[in-house]
């Protein structure tokens, strides 16, 4: 049992004595904190959903739903992570996977083995102690880590078009007015 508010614009139907009616929680739906304080969202017994209402933990006087509630909130908590954690394993596998030789025998082709076009290198990274680019391809989706002295090798431009984007110039500005500095 638990006492449910009644709320200023709805017509009263407690008993015309001292002590306010109780009211049947029939089911906890969810729970929140607000202040510090915890409060759950209650079902009630004979009510529509639409009189639904969060109450104060205090006020809720079910210990038995509420054990229920919580129970299966950390079950469902537990079940999310253990989720988690399977799709992250699997995703792992997929990666290795991808290095792994196929069941012909024949290792998967990254790079310039796709015998694919280099549009643009995305971005450089250290695997290894080695200096790796991540190759965009003309007309493929899947960019690759290839080695840099590859990529210097077979598209020099794009790899100095690279590293013009990053160059940043600094310049230093002189008081002198004199104009024969530059001659």
């Amino acid at each position: 049992m638990s006492k449910k508010p009644t709320k200023p614009d709805q017509p009263t139907t407690q008993p015309t004595s001292e002590e306010p009616a109780e009211f049947s929680v029939e089911k906890i739906l969810d729970r929140r904190v607000v202040n510090g304080k915890v409060q759950y969202y209650l079902k009630w017994k004979g009510y529509s959903a639409e009189e639904n209402s969060w109450e104060p933990e205090e006020n809720v006087d079910c210990p038995d739903l509420i054990q229920a509630f919580e129970d299966s909130r950390k079950k469902k908590e537990k079940e999310a992570k253990d989720d988690a954690k399977k799709r992250r394993k699997s995703d792992e596998g997929k990666v290795t996977g991808a290095k792994r030789k196929s069941t012909t025998g024949e290792e998967k082709k990254i790079g310039f083995d796709r015998g694919l076009e280099p549009e643009e290198i995305l971005g450089a990274t250290d695997h290894n102690g080695q200096l790796m680019f991540l190759m965009k391809w003309k007309d493929a989706a899947n960019a690759d880590l290839v080695p840099a002295k590859q990529a210097n090798v077979k598209c020099p431009q794009i790899v100095i078009k690279f590293y013009e984007s990053r160059l940043t110039w600094q310049t230093s500005e002189k008081k002198n007015d004199s104009k024969d500095d530059y001659a």
